[in-house]
């Protein structure tokens, strides 16, 4: 199970505890105090990291806690301090305030590392309030709590590239033939119930990620279906893909899903409209597809070159389309990962 929603609560360590402790080495008259200070607690940190995909490591936990200091000891020994805990969360996470809603830290890059609840702070012992008039005191102080906070982790996939399209359009099996990935795919209508991440690696080792999206629906922008949970994804792709079903075995018009799906982005996010986009006519192997080609040509009101027809199960026509979301997604020189 994909999980791109999590609630926790975080508590740093609490510092240890001061200690009255005195010096009764044999050989030092009036050895006096000698209580340590207690050591501090851990902090609580997240990073983020780019070999995680998804939240579920944290799907069954409520808690997670760092560790508390040591108590001080006597001759003078200060305990040891709390080991810090640092969470390691997909890029794309948002922290945010689970009471207040408040954003705390977008990590929207690698290795972003963010103090989230300090440690607390060790405690006294007597050897510290030693004065010249108090030659022997008996007190010390108990160590400070940690910070204790409840979050919110939502994750927004980054991928070089997403696959948007209605369901069965052939987004998972197109997924496969263009990456190592192998995702469940049949010949039967059907959606993806989460999304799969993949990588594409070509000959000069560059590599570009790839979304596949799960299938949009109409007024998936209104929440309907599981419409919200999966367009908030593809506000972090670089590319848009639109994956179309020229066959059109199970649907009407293909030119009206292409309509559809636009105004679907729009809705939830018109920039979604402005980045970058190639729509792949796919299933061109199936007997209607060359009426649904001419009609979709017919109609499209964008460049003839963002326009590529091919068939997934066959791959015809896959090593252009290849070739062209490699050249959108390296613009500028930018080579990923």
């Amino acid at each position: 199970m994909f999980t791109d929603l999590v609630k926790l609560k975080l508590r740093a360590g609490k510092g240890g505890n001061g200690v009255v402790a005195w010096c009764r080495e044999k050989f030092i008259p009036k050895g006096g105090p000698s209580g340590g200070n207690g050591g501090p607690g851990g902090c609580v940190y997240l990073e983020s990291d780019t070999n995680i995909f998804s939240l579920d490591a944290f799907r069954n936990k409520s808690l997670l806690a760092a560790e508390n200091g040591g108590a001080g000891g006597s001759n003078r020994k200060n305990g040891r301090r709390g080991q810090d805990l640092v969470i390691k969360i997909p890029c794309g996470t948002i922290l945010k305030n689970s009471v207040t809603q408040e954003i705390i830290h977008d990590f929207g890059s690698e290795a972003e590392k963010v103090l989230v609840c300090q440690g607390g702070r060790g405690g006294i012992g007597n050897e510290f309030f030693k004065t010249p008039v108090n030659q022997a005191p008996n007190k010390c102080t108990p160590g400070k709590l940690g910070d204790e906070i409840s979050i919110e982790l939502e994750l927004k996939l980054i991928a070089d590239v997403g696959f948007v399209g209605f369901p069965n359009a052939g987004k998972s099996t197109l997924l496969n033939t263009l990456s190592c990935t192998k995702v469940k795919t049949a010949n039967y209508p059907f959606t993806t119930l989460q999304p799969n991440l993949s990588y594409i690696q070509f000959e000069d080792y560059s590599r570009i990620y790839v979304a596949d999206i799960p299938g949009i629906i109409e007024d998936a922008h209104k929440n309907k279906g599981l419409g919200l949970a999966f367009l908030k994804h593809i506000e972090r792709t670089s590319v848009l893909v639109y994956v179309i079903d020229i066959s059109q075995e199970e649907r009407g018009s293909a030119f009206d899903d292409f309509l559809t799906l636009q105004n679907e982005l729009r809705s939830y996010n018109k920039e979604l409209l402005e980045k970058p986009f190639v729509v792949a006519l796919n299933k061109i192997d199936e007997e209607n597809a060359e009426e649904g080609i001419n009609a979709f040509i017919k109609n499209y009101p964008y460049e003839k070159e963002t326009l590529y027809q091919i068939s997934s199960m066959t791959s015809e026509g896959i090593e252009p389309f290849k070739k062209a979301i490699q050249t959108l997604a390296q613009k500028d020189g930018k080579k990923f990962r």
